[in-house]
């Protein structure tokens, strides 16, 4: 039997294979040689952004490493549905912490290799916002504090999602989760609560911050890899839709993705010992209700008596982010 080599093709400046570019300059993703760190038989919902979040971002941090990388995973729904007991999806040396202490744990494995004299060996922990911005905020402010060399990755989807979508220190404001019910006055979370992450790890100072969407693989798989240019304690922020929590399609992942980024709600962003250094620009700005209406979190917003005050509120959010962080190219409204 004859053996034809499979061609791939690309059909525009969006897609994630990029096969048809040189070898140096493909994606990690599109390279043959990609080591699949988080690999098929996992039980990640349908559409599931963190599963691509962690995918891309270990894919990424092992080709910067070569290879030689250990991962902390806290426990969550990334912990839950990719090592079912006696299951693993994980290909790559992956320890279970505590819900709290996954920075921590990275700092003991850094310091292990420190002295057995492996610096080679690179050190990745891991966690959704539950265990970054509430339960793990103590380990994480002492990891970044003490800049021990550990990456830190927050797969951010909004709430704890495995417990049964409860709200977390990084649920936005007015979205329905089972403990901010949309009832009352003030439906949904309230305004003015939790934490930004990102600007409390560059408040530390530390080498490398970046926040990144699954929207834009080349730029998620290039701030992995430039923070693994780094020593010290880097953090990088992924936002990763969640269909079943959020109430959203399973094929809107991206799309939400991509609009939390063009609203303006989720800046992307890099800054180096405390100052940004680079911002991903709006390419298309959109409405915030072209992001909310597409989530059954926010729907009560969208009834027989919309919540327009509220949605302007959002709105106001979202221009607040775009003018800080200068997300507009300059002439642009």
């Amino acid at each position: 039997m004859s053996f034809q080599p499979v061609k791939f093709y690309q059909t525009g400046t969006l897609t994630v294979g990029n096969r048809l570019l040189a070898p140096d300059e493909r994606s990690v993703q599109a390279n043959q040689m990609r080591s699949n760190s988080i690999n098929s038989g996992h039980r990640a919902c349908q559409g599931c952004g963190e599963a691509l979040g962690a995918r891309y971002a270990i894919d990424a941090a092992m080709a910067a490493s070569n290879n030689q990388l250990i991962a902390a995973n806290a426990t969550g729904c990334l912990e839950v549905f990719s090592t079912p007991y006696p299951e693993s999806s994980w290909q790559i040396p992956w320890i279970h912490s505590l819900f709290g202490n996954a920075p921590a744990v990275a700092t003991g494995i850094a310091a292990a290799m420190k002295v057995k004299g492996k610096k080679d060996t690179r050190v990745v922990a891991q966690g959704g916002d539950g265990s970054t911005t509430d339960i793990g905020f103590g380990c994480l402010s002492g990891m970044f504090e003490r800049n021990d060399d550990v990456l830190y990755i927050c797969y951010d989807n909004q709430a704890y999602m495995n417990t049964g979508v409860q709200r977390s220190s990084a649920t936005p404001p007015a979205a329905r989760t089972a403990t901010t019910m949309p009832v009352g006055p003030e439906p949904g979370n309230v305004f003015g609560q939790g934490k930004n992450l990102p600007e409390i790890a560059m408040a530390h100072g530390i080498p490398y911050v970046a926040t990144a969407t699954v929207a834009d693989l080349r730029d998620l798989e290039d701030k992995v890899r430039h923070a693994m240019t780094f020593r010290g304690a880097r953090y990088i922020h992924i936002f990763v839709p969640c269909p079943l929590g959020w109430g959203a399609a399973s094929h809107d992942t991206i799309r939400l993705a991509r609009l939390a980024k063009e609203t303006g709600i989720f800046p992307v962003f890099e800054a180096e010992h405390g100052e940004v250094t680079n911002v991903l620009k709006i390419r298309h700005r959109q409405p915030v209700d072209e992001y909310l209406k597409l989530q059954k979190r926010f729907a009560h917003l969208f009834g027989k008596n919309p919540h327009l005050d509220v949605i302007a509120k959002i709105q106001a959010m979202a221009d607040r982010n775009i003018r800080k962080y200068k997300l507009l190219n300059e002439g642009e409204q």
